[in-house]
């Protein structure tokens, strides 16, 4: 199996900027997986209120976490990018209280809940970097929560930026001439808690600033000391240094 075959190669990335894995553990990670499967844009991963009998692990695109009130409306309580598990949490939940919808084209891959349960009884260590990588989606929630609630509208977009940037360096999918982030500005509203029209004002202020390029979904921070500090980021809460878990 290739690296470019391999449905784990940026989970395993992303876990190895937190603790190293022996190669036993890559192995056993490679040995929960089923075959890769694409599916399209706007298509349902997971509905509120669905018994998951197993977990998801997104290998390319975007998707996100959404909840609905009864007149429809939508938002979105976390972005997930390539190397995530989408639903581990469902492993414990049973039931989920929201919903999975792909942003763009995806390739996934499952993991049956019956072959997650058995590696964190053979894999310890394998155990707690996964439930790491749960804690650190809490984390996410909190910083979107705290946004919403405290920072304006420049400021918030301005930490997705930061953080989306930051999550795709660590597995490979960002770099000095930035990445690619396809989401539409219907997207970016449910993100941010605005309208789409007011998400392409606050994009122009950013680009008239010089701080951010964003052209046909590429994006590239043009001044990242200038905008880290707009947006108040402080990447402490995504653990992307190695320290022993």
């Amino acid at each position: 199996m290739t690296e470019c075959q391999d449905p784990t190669h940026a989970l395993v990335r992303k876990l190895e900027t937190r603790d190293r894995l022996t190669a036993e553990e890559r192995e056993a990670l490679k040995a929960l997986m089923e075959p890769v499967k694409v599916v399209h844009a706007g298509q349902m991963l997971v509905h509120p209120g669905d018994r998951p009998t197993s977990s998801t692990l997104l290998i390319g695109g975007f998707c996100a976490r959404f909840n609905l009130l009864n007149d429809g409306s939508r938002s979105f309580t976390q972005i997930s990018v390539a190397g995530d598990f989408i639903d581990l949490h469902s492993l414990l939940m049973a039931q989920m209280d929201h919903g999975i919808v792909a942003l763009t084209g995806c390739s996934i891959s499952k993991s049956p809940h019956d072959r997650l349960r058995a590696i964190t009884n053979q894999h310890p260590h394998l155990a707690r970097m996964l439930w790491l990588d749960t804690a650190i989606d809490a984390a996410i929630h909190r910083q979107w929560l705290h946004r919403m609630g405290t920072q304006d509208a420049v400021g918030r977009l301005a930490h997705l930026i930061c953080e989306t940037e930051a999550r795709l360096a660590a597995v490979g999918l960002a770099g000095p001439d930035g990445f690619d982030f396809p989401l539409t500005q219907i997207d970016l509203a449910d993100c941010l808690g605005m309208s789409a029209v007011h998400v392409n004002r606050t994009l122009m202020t950013l680009r008239r600033a010089r701080l951010v390029e964003w052209h046909g979904g590429r994006v590239r921070i043009v001044d990242h000391r200038q905008l880290f500090a707009l947006a108040e980021f402080d990447p402490v809460y995504l653990r992307l240094e190695r320290s022993p878990v």
